[in-house]
């Protein structure tokens, strides 16, 4: 027997940390199934991009840190590289692997927060939460001990970094890179083989290759979905052709294959800090010409990084002054969620918030 019912409009959440006002997710379900998903962005928007063009270039980076918060080294990589571009300023090679250690580390902290908080949003409590924030302090105190700060990082600068890595900081980082290993395998052990977790993620959320190329995707999301494309090997930039490292993908392009590319992610990102140890140069940490305010001539100029949760970019363009005449952030959030209704309709409301954590957004790059 067929029940017929009558589609229901809800506004969905708080589930997400942001569904409590600052991003609204308005489905519509008949009964348990969603039919149609729309999302309400704009609660957040600060504003960013053009407070940035009343500011210099070096005061720049300080917003930069607040834009996706959970990796403010990454933010500082492409901001700083679009300046260098813009100025043509250049970077000591002592100063270019820091820069890749910094963004390496940073990757394996935000994916430990969004696998942790995913796994949690699949019905999980406890121990791996608990087990992955513990882990990311250990990176946060590595970042504490190179620039006295553990989130909102403000570390590089055009032409390098703020400050050399103090004597203690390599023999830490060597200690954990073993250590963070063995954490990974238990994350698997404990995640990636439990039937429950396997139950609620696999064949949910599917996005497939297409949708995912044709909605600009990028990052985890982009390649859980089968499509090998990083922008360290494809369009690489600092010295990330120096090193050695896989690309993980996905077959499926559900939510349990956007899980197991950030697990095998950190696994790489571990390899590319353990060569850059080994091969980091003396010398100086930044340009000795750039001091102060950095000028650029009039120009504009694109960089990007290969952030935690994708394509992270910065536009800048110069009238000739200490600051942006005007600055735009292709921000890889914000990017991610256009594909979030054709994830969602067809599923449960109980996979919906699967399928959001499965994203891993921050709204400080979404409303910018």
């Amino acid at each position: 027997m067929t029940l017929e019912t009558q589609p229901v409009v809800i506004n969905f959440g708080p589930q997400h940390p942001s569904t409590h006002g600052v991003f609204r997710l308005v489905l519509t379900v008949d009964g348990e199934v969603v039919i149609d998903a729309k999302m309400v962005l704009g609660y957040l928007h600060r504003g960013v991009e053009k407070l940035a063009e009343e500011k210099t270039y070096v005061q720049n980076i300080t917003f930069t840190d607040r834009l996706d918060y959970l990796s403010a080294m990454s933010n500082n990589f492409a901001y700083v590289q679009a300046v260098e571009k813009l100025a043509g300023i250049a970077v000591p090679e002592r100063a270019e692997y820091i820069r890749v250690i910094m963004a390496e580390l940073q990757r394996i902290a935000s994916h430990l927060m969004a696998m942790g908080t995913f796994f949690q949003d699949a019905g999980g409590w406890g121990g791996p939460l608990m087990y992955m924030f513990r882990d990311r302090e250990k990176v946060l105190d590595l970042f504490e001990m190179a620039c006295g700060q553990r989130l909102t990082c403000n570390y590089m600068r055009p032409g390098g970094v703020s400050m050399d890595l103090p004597p203690e900081f390599i023999p830490e980082l060597k200690k954990f890179i073993p250590a963070m290993r063995a954490y990974l395998d238990e994350y698997e052990e404990l995640i990636a083989e439990n039937e429950i977790f396997k139950i609620r993620t696999r064949g949910v959320g599917i996005l497939p290759k297409e949708l995912a190329i044709d909605a600009g995707a990028s990052g985890p999301v982009l390649r859980a979905s089968g499509v090998r494309w990083d922008l360290r090997k494809d369009d690489t930039y600092s010295i990330y052709d120096r090193f050695d490292f896989d690309i993980p993908t996905g077959t499926v392009g559900d939510c349990y294959d956007r899980f197991m590319v950030r697990l095998q992610e950190c696994r790489q990102s571990l390899r590319i800090i353990e060569q850059a140890v080994r091969d980091i140069p003396g010398g100086p940490w930044v340009n000795p010409g750039v001091r102060g305010n950095v000028w650029a001539p009039p120009g504009e100029a694109y960089a990007h990084v290969e952030g935690p949760k994708g394509e992270l970019g910065f536009y800048l363009v110069s009238d000739g002054g200490v600051g942006p005449y005007r600055f735009k952030i292709r921000s890889p959030s914000y990017i991610n969620l256009t594909a979030l209704k054709e994830m969602t309709v067809g599923y449960k409301v109980a996979d919906a918030i699967v399928i959001l954590g499965s994203i891993d957004i921050v709204m400080g790059e979404v409303d910018r």
